[in-house]
Order: C-alpha cells, then structure tokens, then sequence
C-alpha cells in the first residue's frame, strides 16, 4: 500500500494494499475501497462510502460528504461508486438522504469533469459523462450512456434517458428522451437522434433508421405525446419499445 505520510485516514477504512492515496488527502472511518484506487492528492472521501475497484480521484474532489439539503440531520447515508471512475477536479458527490431513498450511486466506467456537482439520491448508471461543471439537483436519475455538457443543471427528479447527449449550458426541467440529441440553442429542443453516439457505440443503421423514423412520429408530427405512443408502438424494435417505456413512466413530461 502506498499512502503518503501527510494523508489522514479514519481508523476503521478499509484500503487494500493496491491502493495509492496522495498527499493531504482524507479519508472517513466507514469508507470502504476497492481493489486499484488512485487518490491523487487533497481527495475527501466522507460517510458510509463504498467504492469498487479502479476508481481514480484528482485534487479536491469530495466523495460522500453530507448532502446540501437543510432536512439532513446526519443520518447514516450512504454513497457508492462501481468500478473504473474518473473523478476529475473539485467534483462533489453528496451522499443520500432519508426522505430520497438513503443513497447516492454511479456506476462503472463515468467521467465527471471539473466542477461536475452530484447531488443526494442521485443514480447515474454506466458510461456517462458529465462535462465541466455539470449540475445534478437531488433525485436526478441519468442513465446509461448519457452525455451531459458543460454547465448543464438538471432539476430535481428529472430523468435522462440511454445514450441522450445534452448540449452544454441547456437548462433541464423536464425528462429527457433516450437516444436523443438536445440542446438550447434559442430554447431547450430535442432536435432528433444523438446519431454520432449511436454508431460510436456501434448501432447498427436498420436500428437507426428505425429510431429516426421514431423519433420524427414523436418530435415533427401534429400528434400529442399520447397519439404519438399508440402510433410507434406500431414500429418494430427493443429501442423504440425502450423509448416507449420511458414515455410512459415519464412524470415531468419530456422535453420534446
């Protein structure tokens, strides 16, 4: 194990020997971390915190701190993080509250920019990234293989679906749609399909085809949200059924 002498460490984390933690970094006695971590320098990492393996943290970031919520009177909260994580400069993960679900979760394989904010009782799933100063409210829910840009805030409970990628400095109050590409040029829009991610991530051109036509019954028809549904559960393919799940359990409506 590799821990430099200015590094405060709780009695009772758990560090394997495959660990590094760098200088002045600090860590709470209920961490726990996974096989590989690299604590780089000045990395907080706070509460009932349960880290996976390969996760690495740059200086200043702060992982499973006490939530920003005014209602939080120090329950034991928790906070976890799966494996292979970037967790770049003065990012800040809140670990959860009572009232929203007692815990705070990424998942493996996410890039969180500087500055990126996670808030309590937030679930990001895999893939993701969050560019530089990235807003997640309390209770957002991201995803797999979202994208969000640079200083992007996310209201609470919005949730943001598979492989959507947000445009930087579009403000979010409303679901927003997999597959989707969404910006603020002049006002928040889903402008189609996120055609560049997908065939990064290998879709095939039948499944995009097959989401553009989706996706045009949805965003170019005369149809309300309603109409729309009944006419692309017409369509064939698990993406459009995805996409029709999602709309269906919607409760901010979506940003169309």
């Amino acid at each position: 194990m590799s821990i430099h002498p200015s590094a405060v460490i709780a009695p009772g984390a758990r560090i394997p020997d495959s660990c590094t933690v760098g200088p002045f970094c600090t860590i709470g006695s209920e961490v726990v971390l996974g096989e590989g971590c690299n604590l780089i320098s000045h990395v907080v990492l706070d509460g009932h915190t349960r880290i996976g393996a390969r996760n690495t943290f740059y200086p200043f970031c702060s992982v499973g701190v006490a939530p920003q919520d005014l209602k939080y009177k120090g329950e034991p909260t928790e906070t976890e993080l799966g494996d292979d994580n970037t967790i770049r400069e003065c990012v800040t993960v809140s670990r959860g509250t009572v009232g929203g679900g007692g815990i705070t979760r990424l998942g493996s394989n996410n890039l969180l920019m500087a500055y990126a904010h996670v808030g309590h009782d937030s679930l990001i799933g895999s893939h993701c990234i969050l560019a530089n100063s990235a807003t997640l409210a309390g209770h957002v829910t991201l995803e797999d293989y979202v994208t969000l840009g640079a200083f992007c805030p996310v209201h609470q409970h919005c949730v943001v679906g598979a492989h959507a990628f947000i445009g930087g400095g579009t403000i979010v109050t409303q679901d927003v749609l997999p597959f989707s590409l969404t910006s603020a040029r002049r006002e928040n829009k889903a402008f189609g399909i996120n055609k560049i991610g997908l065939q990064r991530r290998g879709f095939s051109s039948e499944r995009l085809q097959t989401l553009q036509r989706a996706f045009r019954v949805l965003l170019a028809s005369k149809m309300n949200t309603s109409q729309a549904m009944e006419k692309l559960r017409g369509l064939e393919g698990e993406d459009v059924a995805l996409l029709v799940r999602f709309l269906e359990r919607s409760e901010r409506g979506v940003i169309k």
